[in-house]
């Protein structure tokens, strides 16, 4: 990218000395289309230029470039885009492409950011920076082969610290922690002043279990990026150290030094956060942060002992979890089950008590320890979540799993205690559990996510929901069915890498209770969950085959995966 503004600059220079500005209007120039020029003094250079209306064409599109270059500085990514639109088109250009897919990569919208780096590769001669970027995109997708590539072809054309370090995370992400390591060692050599190798090698000594050194990293890439803030102006602002410290926090906490964990999430979220990633980040640094400050936050470490042998539940009061003795990997492989059917205030459901206590033999069986809770009330479905985030921070694969009532109200999904009522006038979403904080407390890369929801079954409560959308205490209003997971660039929901969602119908449709002792999907996930050998994709497959039959079409069971490398629930 400075290669390309600096060839830019260079068109420039007699273009400030046309006779047609007056002596005051030339220090314009140098200010609007320099990389170095402060955001505001840029933007408002270039805004001076565009009013003198003097130039058209090229020459127009090129103050429109910089000043998108100077909103990127802030972080202002809809006004990059809408910057370099209209210089591209004056006139298109490979640098406008690459500037606006940067911004749509900054938005985490990932699918238009790889189509204008597609149109900058055909634009112009082949570039390292671009296949740099449209590399970074398709890690965003969770396309780690593609990206991959595009860094081998960045590394061809011109080898820098920050293609490698990416390169070792698309390598980590598919389970090379070695080559990954490789790759990061590589980067910090060629350049020790990055915090950005150093993050990403906390990264990898976090999943690799080596606590003290990631901790070690963290604390050096705080202090360098304290010490000079990253001058890449595609770098987003505040970006460097939010992501230090979420990282560093998350070691301390798998270690259990919970205070110094505690003042590291602050940290995290006292940063001006304006790009996808660090919107992230803050939403997991909220989430950890409130485990660990609440009233049933942990001293320190729980111990390794041997959990209790399980209990029965019942089917129409708020139960106590229950744990079953897991087969092997104490502690390493956890799972939520929850069935919520005994509604108090709308329409009852049968089954989901039965679904939840299959599910939770059917994990228990293959080496889980779940967490089993029937029928919840509010303050029970919340106290338990907490408790289950929290022993996230230790394990390698956490799953959640959820029968019962669900809606979404403006794209966000709730789960549905049975003591829900709803009142004219009264914040429905407050009563609920948010499946977006659910997400945010698990969004890390070095662990498994799995996500499956039986939920929106004949839904009575959307209709009940609109109808309070008049209130105060909605925005908005309920839609059918649950909402597919959306990036956090919006504010909303996350979902990361290591991320499996599936749900037991397509987003904004209905599931089945079924007339049998189960729902049509949590039938066949009984079936299909324990099966040996099985990768989990291919086990929703099969789920989604035998739910279509069972239905005769009528319910499609969806999911959405970001999961680094085949995952088996059951050993092979």
């Amino acid at each position: 990218m400075r290669r390309l503004m600096l060839i830019l600059t260079m068109a420039l220079s007699a273009l400030w000395s046309q006779p047609t500005l007056a002596q005051s209007r030339s220090q314009l120039g140098p200010l609007c289309t320099t990389d170095t020029t402060p955001a505001d003094q840029q933007i408002d250079a270039c805004n001076k230029i565009i009013a003198l209306k003097v130039f058209s064409g090229g020459q127009l599109a090129t103050i429109y470039f910089w000043r998108a270059v100077g909103w990127n500085k802030k972080g202002n990514y809809p006004q990059v885009i809408a910057d370099t639109t209209e210089a591209l088109r004056l006139k298109p250009d490979q640098a406008l492409y690459n500037l606006r897919g940067s911004a749509y990569f900054d938005k985490g919208e990932y699918d238009i950011a790889i189509a204008d780096f597609n149109d900058a590769l055909r634009t112009g001669p082949p570039s390292g920076t671009i296949f740099h970027n449209r590399g970074n995109a398709f890690r965003g997708k969770g396309d780690y082969a593609k990206a991959i590539a595009d860094y081998d072809s960045a590394n061809r054309l011109s080898p820098n610290a920050y293609t490698l370090l990416n390169r070792g995370l698309a390598k980590q992400a598919l389970g090379n922690l070695d080559g990954a390591l490789a790759d990061i060692n590589e980067a910090i050599r060629l350049d020790p002043s990055l915090p950005s190798g150093l993050i990403d090698r906390t990264v990898v000594w976090r999943a690799k279990g080596d606590l003290d050194r990631a901790i070690a990293d963290g604390t050096e890439a705080i202090r360098l990026a304290k010490a000079k803030a990253p001058t890449n102006i595609m770098t987003p602002p505040g970006s460097v150290l939010i992501s230090a410290y979420l990282h560093r926090a998350l070691a301390y906490e798998a270690k259990g030094d919970y205070p110094r964990a505690r003042e590291d999430f602050k940290a995290t979220l006292e940063g001006v956060a304006s790009d996808a990633g660090s919107k992230a980040n803050q939403a997991t640094a909220k989430v950890r942060l409130s485990l660990l400050t609440d009233a049933g936050a942990p001293a320190a470490p729980p111990p390794r002992t041997a959990p209790p042998s399980p209990q029965q539940t019942t089917t129409s009061t708020p139960a106590a979890p229950t744990t079953t003795k897991p087969v092997a990997n104490a502690g390493r492989r956890i799972a939520l089950v929850i069935g919520n059917g005994a509604y108090q205030y709308v329409r009852a459901l049968p089954n989901p008590s039965n679904d939840a206590r299959s599910i939770a033999r059917s994990l228990g069986d293959i080496g889980f320890v779940v967490t089993e809770g029937i029928d919840l009330d509010r303050a029970a479905m919340q106290t338990m979540t907490r408790e289950f985030l929290r022993e996230a921070a230790r394990a390698q694969v956490a799953l959640v799993y959820y029968a019962g009532h669900g809606v979404q109200i403006d794209g966000r999904n709730y789960l549905v205690p049975v003591d829900i009522q709803f009142q004219s006038g009264t914040d429905v979403t407050a009563v609920m559990m948010d499946m977006d904080t659910i997400m945010a407390g698990l969004d890390d890369q070095v662990r498994t996510n799995i996500l499956i929801l039986d939920a929106c079954r004949n839904n009575p409560m959307a209709p009940k929901v609109a109808s309070a959308g008049a209130s105060r205490g909605i925005e908005g209003e309920a839609g059918s069915g649950l909402a597919a997971p959306t990036s956090l660039g919006a504010g909303s929901s996350t979902r990361g890498a290591g991320t499996l969602i599936a749900f037991a119908t397509a987003p904004g449709q209905v599931a089945l209770d079924g007339e049998g002792a189960n729902s049509p999907f949590s039938a066949a996930l009984s079936r299909h969950i324990g099966t040996p050998g099985l990768e989990v994709q291919q086990m929703l497959t099969r789920v989604r085959a035998e739910v279509v039959a069972a239905t005769k079409s009528k319910q499609v069971p969806w999911s959405n995966s970001s999961l680094l490398g085949e995952v088996y629930l059951a050993e092979r």
